[in-house]
């Protein structure tokens, strides 16, 4: 079960830090001609760059904590953080008519919180 709780923490962490760094790095514009990337016509700048940033801190919270043994438990909560981020993610593409991404989410969303389970549960470090 380590080795699951690993592996879908370094999934998220992959996830994170591509939506991370192209809502950080890349312009607006750009990203709301991106398929599931047209919620960003309608939102500010400032908005989508925060999500960027928080995305990747999450990528970073997933990993290195556990990996250096320095606050091993900011894994599940990075993974508790990412599922009401999941929600967000959602609830916007929902409103959009966007269900494959809606689902894209949730399986996000399940992966999250099966780490957040195990790290704060009987799998912790």
């Amino acid at each position: 079960m380590n080795a699951v709780l690993w592996t879908a923490a370094a999934l998220l962490a992959l996830v994170a830090l591509a939506g991370g760094t192209s809502k950080t790095f890349v312009a607006r514009e750009r990203l709301a001609a991106v398929r599931g990337g047209g919620w960003t016509e309608h939102a500010g700048d400032g908005v989508v760059r925060t999500l960027g940033v928080l995305e990747l801190a999450a990528a970073i919270g997933l990993l290195l904590p556990a990996a250096l043994g320095i606050a091993p438990v900011l894994v599940p909560v990075t993974a508790v953080s990412w599922v009401a981020l999941m929600v967000g993610a959602m609830i916007t593409h929902g409103r959009r008519g966007e269900f494959a991404l809606v689902a894209l989410n949730f399986a996000y969303l399940a992966l999250a919180a099966l780490l957040a389970w195990g790290r704060f549960g009987p799998y912790g470090f």
